[in-house]
């Protein structure tokens, strides 16, 4: 039997065909597609890919929200042997307009929610007869989009639903065709070019096969068996790899219902429809990342501090007990602790935690996070409120899985154990492989190393040597051999010795242990001293001036101040950091980084390069004598709060 996920939908589809696998939000009802719909509708759109010409390894491109016609679009585009790139809804148009040309896109799949953004490149597209596949049926907006773009509705314009119709009817007379296409996929065959997100130069294309799909959605399933015919609604975007292995392919092996959250009205509503969405499904497992659930945990603190008094007393003394007695969630605590915090953790548990938990829909069990390294005061917060977030780690040119934290085993702080089919070693500079507790640079081998990247032969061989994936992250095993990963080679600093260190630790203990600072950028290029580039919460400034009677930017520099080293006595951080990589200087910008400025990517992860090189002066200027926090830079700043 061949190792495809083509062959994956099919076997779920004869065991569970009534179950559902797909659900989307159609005007006020959630609409459901079952394992057998879903791998009858996606050979329609095959039938119908095959009919309008599209042939073996031609890519298709794939711009949409999460939803149904997403995922029934690439398997359609997989049965059909053709190759599917998924691009990020976040993406600029000029983002989108390299990827469409690199990648020689001969379609694109795209929603109504996206579509304006191939007005303004269309003209600069390198294959003028790209074709559009539209997933919505609005006929005033069809005919909108066909006049703006000038371009023949018959040959280069199809409508999805209308591609189910016609591929039903050519099934009728073709079903045998069609069987022989897939007859010829092999396991080696190229399933998605997806783009990397670009944070040190123009993103490359990670060519993906059946094999490395298919392997590592068979290994993270090992990891977590037991857990089937589970809810989840899919908050992160489908083209993320962490959400497009798991939700996609890992699911059909779990039996899981995926939930796309309502993206009715546009992109933007997808964010403000989580909150509802989540109480109506009721999820037991949820897809995140760092970004994601910091934004979560801010939002509980500031919703039970607004309750005040009790309550919020309450919470944060159930908060500490819990951590406490769950320790590191591996070694055993003490008998002692656990009889001393008993009581305040179940008092806070049964009073607060519990209608806490009920804004995730009151069923959710744990999350499984990815993407970037989870803080550990994240970790403790959501373990201590009965919602564990088992960390993992991964990259998408291992499709993405290398290791995890799962309910089975686990262990607070670290990237939980690598799957039993993936060969990972900590490889030191000098090649040799490091010992326990040694650093070193990750490197993997497998079923699920990537093929490589397109049209891309030099990255391809500094990255895959003889068959290893240097990853370009630093990381090391400790004793209980549980991965540890310590941040990208790439992004590490350097002092001025050449010794170096990860700043992502420090940058999320910055913002984890205050209100007023929003990002941190750490900075340190063979220099003395680290430095810092930050931005702050605007609107809790606002509110700290007024509350504590600021008078001038000098008082309101020095509170920032206080607010920038408050992590240095919180109990997660307190001596955990060298003192020559905490910042002994920073300079505060106006301006979010945002991927609109192109300083954070799709992925939410800081673009390293571009925020250095927009405050490359601001950097400079606070390695110079008698540069200090407590200048004119940093007050100017902060002189609108006070005009």
């Amino acid at each position: 039997m061949k190792r495809t996920v083509i062959q994956l939908l099919h076997e779920v589809s004869n065991i569970h065909p009534d179950k559902n696998y797909l659900s989307e939000k159609q005007a006020n009802n959630w609409v459901s597609t079952t394992f057998k719909e879903a791998d009858i509708k996606s050979l329609y759109v095959a039938a119908t890919l095959r009919q309008i010409g599209f042939k073996k390894e031609d890519k298709i491109a794939l711009l949409s929200e999460g939803r149904t016609y997403w995922v029934l679009s690439e398997f359609g585009v997989l049965k059909n042997n053709c190759i599917s790139v998924p691009l990020s809804i976040k993406l600029l148009p000029e983002e989108i307009l390299f990827r469409l040309n690199h990648s020689e896109a001969e379609a694109i799949i795209i929603s109504q929610n996206n579509i304006e953004k191939l007005f303004p490149i269309w003209s600069r597209l390198e294959n003028k007869n790209l074709k559009i596949i539209f997933l919505d049926n609005d006929q005033k907006k069809i005919s909108a989009i066909i006049e703006k773009l000038k371009i023949n509705k018959d040959q280069q314009f199809f409508i999805f639903e209308e591609m189910l119709t016609s591929g039903e009817n050519l099934l009728k007379t073709e079903k045998d065709i069609m069987q022989k296409v897939e007859d010829e996929i092999i396991e080696e065959d190229t399933l998605t070019i997806s783009y990397t997100s670009g944070t040190t130069g123009n993103p490359k294309g990670i060519m993906l096969t059946h094999l490395n799909y298919w392997a590592n959605s068979k290994d993270a399933y090992n990891s977590f068996i037991g857990y089937l015919f589970y809810k989840t609604l899919i908050i992160l975007p489908l083209d993320h790899s962490f959400a497009h292995t798991v939700g996609i392919y890992i699911a059909l092996l779990n039996y899981m219902t995926l939930y796309f959250v309502d993206a009715q009205g546009g992109n933007t509503n997808i964010v403000r429809n989580i909150p509802s969405n989540l109480k109506e499904v009721q999820p037991q497992l949820l897809l995140t990342v760092p970004a994601l659930t910091g934004n979560f945990m801010k939002k509980i603190i500031d919703g039970v501090e607004k309750k005040g008094g009790f309550a919020n007393w309450l919470f944060k003394s159930g908060i500490n007990a819990g951590v406490k007695i769950h320790g590191d969630n591996y070694n055993k605590t003490s008998v002692f602790t656990k009889i001393v915090n008993f009581i305040p953790y179940k008092i806070a548990n049964a009073i607060v935690f519990s209608k806490v938990r009920e804004i995730f829909g009151g069923k959710l069990e744990f999350c499984i996070g990815g993407g970037a390294l989870l803080d550990l005061k994240q970790q403790n917060f959501f373990l201590s409120l009965g919602i564990p977030v088992y960390q993992g780690y991964g990259l998408t040119e291992a499709t993405p899985i290398i290791s995890s934290n799962t309910p089975i085993v686990s262990k607070l702080g670290t990237s939980g154990k690598v799957l039993d089919g993936v060969d990972c070693r900590i490889i030191k500079s000098d090649g040799t492989e490091a010992k326990v507790g040694e650093k070193g640079e990750i490197v993997i081998s497998g079923l699920n190393v990537m093929k490589g990247y397109f049209k891309n032969e030099k990255a391809t061989n500094e990255v895959l040597v003889n068959n290893k994936l240097h990853t370009g992250d630093m990381g090391f095993y400790e004793e209980d051999n549980f991965l540890m990963v310590v941040g990208r080679e790439k992004a590490l600093l350097i002092s001025q010795d050449g010794e170096k260190y990860s700043p992502e630790e420090i940058e999320e203990a910055i913002i984890n242990s205050t209100d007023l600072i929003a990002q941190a950028m750490l900075y340190n290029d063979h220099c003395k001293n680290t430095t810092a580039i930050i931005t702050l919460e605007t609107a809790k400034i606002k509110s700290f001036v007024q509350k504590n009677n600021i008078k001038s930017e000098e008082q309101l520099l020095e509170e920032i101040k206080k607010s920038f080293y408050i992590f240095k006595q919180q109990n997660e951080y307190k001596n955990s950091f060298p003192n020559k990589w905490i910042p002994s200087n920073f300079r505060i910008v106006d301006e979010h980084f945002s991927e609109k400025n192109k300083m954070i990517n799709s992925t939410m992860k800081m673009v390293r390069f571009k925020i250095t090189e927009t405050y490359k002066e601001l950097i400079d200027n606070m390695y110079k004598p008698k540069q200090n926090i407590n200048c004119e830079e940093n007050k100017k700043v902060l002189r609108k709060f006070f005009e």
